[in-house]
């Protein structure tokens, strides 16, 4: 009688336990997923008669993955200027004067259809005091360079489906994982996008600042992004999904792959990153025991995401 009475007393308390986890994942799902898919400006400067205009998703630059659109016009026509060799570089100065940059596109590319430069920026911190983002960029008309500087703020980002990580390989490199989409999960099979890019060391001097040879970054060619998801929360048994798939580069340049959610909630997105020759840059395999009332394990390489 005895042993059924506890049953019974830990089957409630699981249960209850489910419940109460479950109730603050509607509260912050209600407040915590955003979605935005329409680019506004979201810095301007002028140049000698020329306007730039840069835009992103919701007029604003956030920690992690920023798609980018430069405009350059005639400031007193407005109409769109005939430029060539547009570059975009973001530097973040320190409280102690250093400077960093984190993965970004130098050269941007035209897209007729849009008539805009495209790109993007990963930004690596959000600005504080210890922290003060400022693109520099240049374009030339005429034969002529035009070079132009702007402070930006870089918000955080609240969509944590849009979280990144950063990590030394074991390989020695530095490398940054940043979750492009979905922006809004459903409960079903979700396409995954991530950019995958490493830190390049300078390998000459450092030339006239800014010098973007001092700030290279690549996009990881050729890896494989092996994917376990897991809810780790203590009521959750760590369990994973079917029908999920490792995510692979594509002719974009950017690693595509497939999450299955089937419930809403915390989740972990589980990683070992594999070379071209398939071994192991970071990660771990993780178990698949679990211990009542314990968070789940994780992979030492990682992403948490909630919807």
């Amino acid at each position: 009688m005895k042993m059924y009475q506890l049953f019974i007393m830990s089957f409630l308390l699981t249960a209850v336990s489910c419940t109460l986890d479950k109730t603050d994942y509607e509260s912050e799902i209600n407040t915590a997923v955003p979605e935005h898919y329409e680019f506004k400006e979201a810095a301007t400067v002028n140049k000698d008669g020329y306007t730039i205009s840069i835009e992103t998703l919701n007029g604003t630059f956030y920690q992690g993955y920023n798609e980018i659109r430069l405009k350059i016009t005639d400031t007193q026509t407005h109409e769109n200027i005939n430029v060539s060799d547009v570059t975009f570089l973001p530097i973040m100065t320190k409280a102690d004067g250093s400077k960093a940059s984190c993965p970004y596109q130098y050269n941007l590319e035209y897209k007729p259809d849009g008539k805009y430069y495209s790109g993007y920026s990963v930004f690596t911190d959000k600005s504080n005091t210890a922290a003060n983002w400022k693109l520099y960029l240049s374009f030339t008309v005429n034969q002529t360079i035009y070079t132009v500087s702007k402070d930006v703020t870089v918000n955080e980002q609240s969509n944590k489906n849009l979280n990144m990580t950063s990590f030394t390989g074991n390989d020695g490199e530095q490398y940054y994982i940043a979750l492009i989409s979905p922006q809004k999960p459903k409960v079903a099979e979700n396409k995954l996008v991530a950019g995958i890019y490493k830190y390049n060391k300078p390998t000459a001097s450092t030339g006239v600042f800014p010098d973007p040879s001092q700030f290279y970054y690549s996009e990881v060619k050729g890896y494989t992004l092996q994917l376990d998801p897991r809810m780790p929360e203590p009521s959750m048994g760590n369990h994973s999904s079917p029908n999920n798939q490792d995510l692979k580069q594509e002719n974009d340049g950017l690693y595509h792959g497939v999450v299955n959610y089937t419930m809403t909630g915390n989740w972990t997105l589980n990683f070992i990153l594999l070379n071209q020759n398939g071994k192991i840059i970071k990660g771990t395999k993780v178990s698949t025991d679990f211990t009542p009332g314990v968070p789940g394990a994780k992979s030492e390489l990682f992403i948490d995401t909630l919807f």
